[in-house]
């Protein structure tokens, strides 16, 4: 077994071989639960970019391998200095484009596909560890990224509503109705922070909507029941809790 470590470690084809092909099911398991998620950057995207970041790092290997081997004599007479990290550093800088790309701004004063940018960085950066044959740690980021990425994702949403500040969006018939809300989110012993009015397209029509930024009374009292209160007003279309 440690002979197979070894020779993993070493630089030849099997093991170039085996790198990308490691870079690429790593990046693989995380793209599934991503797409799985229905986000922007699904199993391919993810795929490709821990493939395109091992390469990078296989280049700089091959380089230093030909500059010390068959090109020594060149390299000897020019003076030629070589910077192995130059590689995996255009591709961390490189990948700040198109995780940019994935973050949106969907409306409402919300702003999705910073988890998925993050993750893209992250399945990057395992890809050039895979490239450089530091298995252990492709390994053990990988076991993070699923527990990050999959596992805490219905925690985080539970997390979220355990706070006492709640963001809410509420459509109404008429403009006059949002005075009807505001009171009886104060009678609920809430404190309104902040109110955003906006024109929701219903059925072709505009109409007046509003988003609520609150905080909830010391007191039990849940996002779901505060919501259930907002919705139980007569002149309001409907009201869901906004979680970015």
């Amino acid at each position: 077994m440690a002979e197979l470590v070894q020779y993993l470690h070493e630089f030849n084809f099997v093991t170039v071989c085996f790198r990308l092909l490691l870079a690429m099911v790593c990046g693989g398991v995380i793209g599934y639960g991503r797409s799985a998620k229905s986000q922007n950057a699904g199993l391919r995207t993810y795929i490709l970019t821990a493939i395109g970041a091992s390469l990078a790092v296989l280049l700089s290997c091959y380089e230093y391998e030909m500059l010390e081997g068959p090109w020594a004599e060149i390299v000897a007479e020019v003076g030629l200095k070589f910077d192995g990290s130059r590689y995996a550093s255009q591709v961390i800088s490189g990948i700040g484009f198109l995780a940019a790309g994935t973050i949106l701004s969907s409306g409402h004063r919300q702003v999705t596909g910073l988890t998925t940018a993050a993750g893209l960085f992250a399945s990057v950066c395992m890809g050039l560890a895979a490239g450089a044959g530091i298995y252990s740690c492709v390994f053990i980021v990988l076991i993070m990224l699923i527990i990050v990425l999959d596992l805490m994702s219905p925690l985080e949403f539970e997390f979220k509503r355990q706070f006492r500040n709640m963001t809410m969006y509420v459509e109404v018939n008429k403009l006059q109705d949002l005075d009807t809300v505001v009171r009886k989110v104060k009678s609920e012993n809430c404190y309104i922070f902040d109110i955003d009015i906006e024109r929701s397209k219903r059925q072709g029509d505009k109409y007046p909507a509003a988003i609520l930024t609150i905080r909830l009374p010391r007191e039990n009292r849940s996002h779901s029941s505060m919501l259930s209160s907002v919705a139980e007003i007569p002149c309001v279309c409907g009201a869901r809790e906004l979680i970015s």
